[in-house]
């Protein structure tokens, strides 16, 4: 017997039921099959423009940095800027998004880029974020080579593109779209849900940042009203 049948077998018994109740599952089945909706908060039912407003607000009032820029072909020197204001490298890694690859890179000469997964030596990572959430102003990433989950969690500084269009009211929303985008049984094997950078207060309630992951979180919306 494997650990996972030895563990939802003490779960069974626990609750005295039987792994071949057929009515059981056929209300997972069903469950499965047709997803029901929970509540939606109203918080993030806005119109588009003042939706992208409210991510923004909700990212910085968890000390994320939030770039907007007009169009993708300005994402490169945002994200150079960035570098040049905080004294960092000007040295990124990313995976292998095709919408990161396809940027305007040459306007950026003196900016180096690495692909592929970090091994935890890179200072500062890019990846492209599936969607966002306006309620929270949390990011969406999925796991996969165009953008390494390693990239979320490893370097100390952490940079997200996402178009404004990917941003959505509610979290049931962004589930949805997940399903949508991958169809029945091919959801990705991670998703990452990221608000903010990483931070802790276990230790005397102090709040310490980059506890488990990157220090810093800049986020780089492309397009809506800037």
């Amino acid at each position: 017997m494997s650990g996972r049948e030895a563990v939802l077998g003490k779960v069974r018994r626990a609750l005295a039921v039987s792994s071949s109740d057929g009515d059981r599952r056929s209300v997972v089945e069903q469950r499965l099959a047709d997803p029901a909706a929970g509540i939606i908060p109203e918080r993030g039912q806005l119109e588009p423009a003042a939706r992208i407003d409210l991510f923004c607000k909700m990212a910085e009032a968890v000390q994320a940095g939030v770039t907007r820029v007009a169009s993708s072909d300005d994402v490169p020197e945002a994200i150079a800027s960035y570098l040049r204001q905080n004294n960092l490298p000007a040295e990124i890694r990313l995976g292998e998004d095709s919408r990161l690859a396809g940027l305007s890179w040459d306007r950026t000469p003196n900016l180096a880029r690495k692909s592929g997964p970090t091994d935890g030596r890179d200072m500062v990572g890019v990846s492209h974020a599936l969607a966002g959430v306006a309620e929270t102003g949390t990011l969406v990433l999925h796991s996969g080579p165009d953008n390494p989950t390693t990239l979320n969690l490893l370097p100390d500084t952490h940079i997200v593109v996402i178009d404004a269009t990917d941003i959505e009211g509610d979290y049931e929303a962004v589930w949805q779209r997940i399903r949508t985008t991958f169809g029945e049984g091919l959801m990705p094997r991670t998703v990452n849900w990221v608000t903010g950078p990483s931070r802790s207060a276990d230790i005397e309630q102090t709040l310490l940042l980059g506890a488990h992951g990157p220090r810093a979180l800049q986020i780089v919306v492309v397009g809506g009203e800037t």
